[in-house]
C-alpha cells in the first residue's frame, strides 16, 4: 500500500500568491497514517514556494528534481519547469512519477506533474490532490465573490475541502510569496510589539 499526500490549493491575487496544504497522509484507501505532514514548503532561499500531492515518495522525488533545476537555472521558475518536463519527454529520467506539484514565485504560478506536463492555471486559482476539486470550487467562488486576500482564500478553500473529502484534514499550512512578503519571517498584527506611551514627567519629579 502506498502512502499518499492529499490536497493542495493555490491562489494568486494581485502581486501575492499563497499555497495551502493539509496535513493528512493516507496509507492505502482506509488508514490515516499521519495528521501533521508538511506538504507546503519554501525553496531557493525562500523565493519559491511549492506544495505536493500524490505518492509521498514520488512527490519528494519530484520536488528534489525541480529544486535541482531551479539551482541550475538561477531560480527561473518557468525555465526550470519546462526543462524538467523535457527530461521526461525525452525518457532521460525513466519511470513517470505518481505525483503533482504546484509551485510559485512572485511572478508565476505553475502546476507540474510527474509525467512531464506544465500548466499555468487560468485566473490564478488551482488545486491538486484527492480533495482538489472541492478546494478549487471553493477558491474560485471566494475569489470571484469576495475581496479576501490570496492567503485567506487558500486557507478557507482547504478548510471547506477538509469537510467534504475523507483524505483531507483541517491541519492547514500556508506559505505566501510576493509583494510585501518577508520570506524569512512574516509577523502578524497580533504578534507585533505594542509601544506604550511614555509617561509625562512633572517639574518636581526627581530623576
Amino acid at each position: 500500500m502506498e502512502f499518499r499526500g492529499t490536497t493542495i490549493c493555490a491562489v494568486k491575487r494581485g502581486n501575492v500568491t499563497a499555497i495551502a496544504g493539509d496535513g493528512q497522509v493516507t496509507m492505502g484507501e482506509s488508514v490515516i497514517f499521519k495528521n501533521t505532514a508538511v506538504k507546503v514548503r519554501r525553496i531557493f532561499g525562500g523565493k519559491v514556494i511549492l506544495g505536493f500531492a500524490g505518492s509521498v515518495t514520488d512527490a519528494f522525488a519530484l520536488t528534489e528534481r525541480f529544486e535541482g533545476m531551479l539551482n541550475k537555472f538561477g531560480g527561473n521558475l518557468m525555465r526550470s519547469a519546462v526543462e524538467l518536463a523535457d527530461l521526461w519527454r525525452s525518457d532521460k529520467i525513466g519511470r513517470k512519477l505518481d505525483a503533482m506539484m504546484i509551485t510559485a514565485d512572485e511572478n508565476t504560478l505553475l502546476i507540474l506533474s510527474g509525467t512531464g506536463e506544465v500548466i499555468e492555471p487560468d485566473e490564478g486559482v488551482c488545486a491538486i490532490g484527492s480533495g482538489g476539486n472541492y478546494a478549487l470550487a471553493a477558491a474560485r467562488a471566494l475569489y470571484q465573490e469576495t475581496d479576501y486576500d490570496a492567503e485567506t482564500i487558500a486557507k478557507k478553500a482547504l478548510k471547506i475541502a477538509s469537510e467534504i473529502c475523507v483524505f483531507t484534514n483541517d491541519n492547514i499550512r500556508c506559505e505566501v510569496v510576493g509583494e510585501n512578503v518577508n520570506a524569512d519571517m512574516v509577523t502578524s498584527e497580533e504578534e507585533k510589539p505594542v509601544k506604550k506611551p511614555r509617561a509625562k514627567r512633572t517639574k518636581n519629579e526627581e530623576v
